[in-house]
C-alpha cells in the first residue's frame, strides 16, 4: 500500500513537473493575487479587492475609472506604467464609496485631474470628516451635475448621472469610441447590492437609472459593472442591466406590497427571497429589504 501512495505520488509530482517546464515553481509563488485584463480599444479592467477598476492606455495618456483601496491601487499603477511612460490624465470616481475611492490618494501627484458627481463629492468629503480621514483623501477637482465630457487621444469619454440609484452620485462613465461603459455599483451582477440610504439612495428611481442605461447605450456596449457574485462576471451586456432593473423593480414591489399589507419591518427582513427574483445570490438580501423599507415606509 505505501509503494502504491509513494508511485502515484511519484506520478503526479512528474506531472508537476512537466507542467513547470516553462515556468518556474518560484514564479508561480510570486504570481500576484490581482488580474489584470484587457479588454478593447486600448481598454481593460483591474481586479484585486473592491470595486472593479477600469482603465485606457493610449497614445496621450492614461485613463482610470475607480481606485479600489488605497494598498491596492499602486498595482493598478505599476501595471500601467508598464505599458505607458505617459501621464495619468484623469482618474474618475463612479461614486464615493471607499472600496472606489480609497485608492485616490495613490495616484495624489500622477493624475492631472480626478473627476467624479457633485454629490459624490460631498460625500466622500462627509465620511472623511465623520471617520477623521481627511488625510487620506485625494477629492476630485473636478465634478458635474447631469453629464461631463472630455476627450484624451481618439476616446471620447462622457458621464452620465440619471438621478439618485445605489446612492445620490452615482455616475456611469461610457469610452464611446471603445464602446465600454463603467457602471460602478448600479450593478451588482446577480449579487444582493448595498443600498445606501445615509448617501441618499433609491431604490425606486434606481429602476428609471438602469432603464435610462440601456436606452442610451446599445447592444454592442461591453459593461463594467462595480460587482459580482462570479468574479468572472464583472463584466456583461445589456441583459445584465436588465436583469439588474428587474431585481431592484421586484424589490420594490415586494417590499411596499408587505408595508400596505401592514407587515413590520422585522417581519419583511425574515423574507430569505425576493418573488420574481431567481438569480441572485449571496449573503445580504436583508440590506435590500431593509433600505427598500426605510424609502418606502415614509
Amino acid at each position: 500500500m505505501q509503494r502504491r501512495n509513494f508511485l502515484a505520488t511519484t506520478a503526479v509530482a512528474a506531472g508537476a513537473l512537466t507542467l513547470l517546464s516553462k515556468r518556474s515553481l518560484a514564479s508561480l509563488i510570486a504570481d500576484p493575487t490581482y488580474q489584470f485584463k484587457p479588454l478593447r480599444s486600448n481598454m481593460g479592467i483591474f481586479t484585486e479587492r473592491g470595486g472593479t477598476i477600469a482603465w485606457l492606455s493610449n497614445k496621450d495618456g492614461i485613463v482610470v475609472v475607480d481606485a479600489e483601496f488605497a494598498d491596492t491601487a499602486p498595482h493598478v499603477i505599476a501595471e500601467l506604467q508598464k505599458q505607458s511612460t505617459l501621464p495619468f490624465q484623469w482618474l474618475i470616481n463612479t461614486h464615493h464609496h471607499g472600496d472606489h475611492t480609497g485608492g485616490n490618494i495613490a495616484f495624489k501627484g500622477l493624475a492631472k485631474n480626478v473627476a467624479a458627481h457633485q454629490n459624490s463629492l460631498i460625500n466622500q468629503k462627509a465620511v472623511a470628516v465623520k471617520a477623521n480621514a481627511e488625510d487620506k483623501q485625494l477629492y476630485p477637482n473636478i465634478t458635474f451635475a447631469d453629464q461631463w465630457k472630455t476627450k484624451v487621444g481618439d476616446e471620447t469619454i462622457r458621464a452620465h448621472y440619471w438621478g439618485p440609484g445605489h446612492t445620490n452620485g452615482d455616475a456611469m462613465i461610457h469610452f464611446e469610441n471603445a464602446n465600454i461603459v463603467h457602471t460602478g455599483d448600479l450593478v451588482f451582477n446577480r449579487m444582493y447590492p448595498y443600498i445606501d440610504r445615509t448617501a441618499g439612495a433609491s431604490v425606486k428611481n434606481w429602476a428609471v437609472v438602469l432603464e435610462k442605461a440601456q436606452k442610451q447605450f446599445d447592444k454592442n456596449t461591453l459593461f463594467v459593472f462595480g460587482h459580482a457574485y462570479d468574479p468572472v462576471k464583472v463584466t456583461g451586456s445589456l441583459d445584465d442591466l436588465k436583469a439588474m432593473q428587474n431585481y431592484v423593480e421586484k424589490l420594490a414591489a415586494f417590499v411596499s406590497g408587505e408595508i400596505k399589507a401592514g407587515k413590520s419591518k422585522d417581519d419583511i427582513l425574515k423574507a430569505t427571497s425576493i418573488p420574481g427574483v431567481t438569480e441572485w445570490q449571496g449573503d445580504g438580501i436583508q440590506r435590500s429589504l431593509s433600505a427598500a423599507y426605510d424609502e418606502f415606509s415614509i
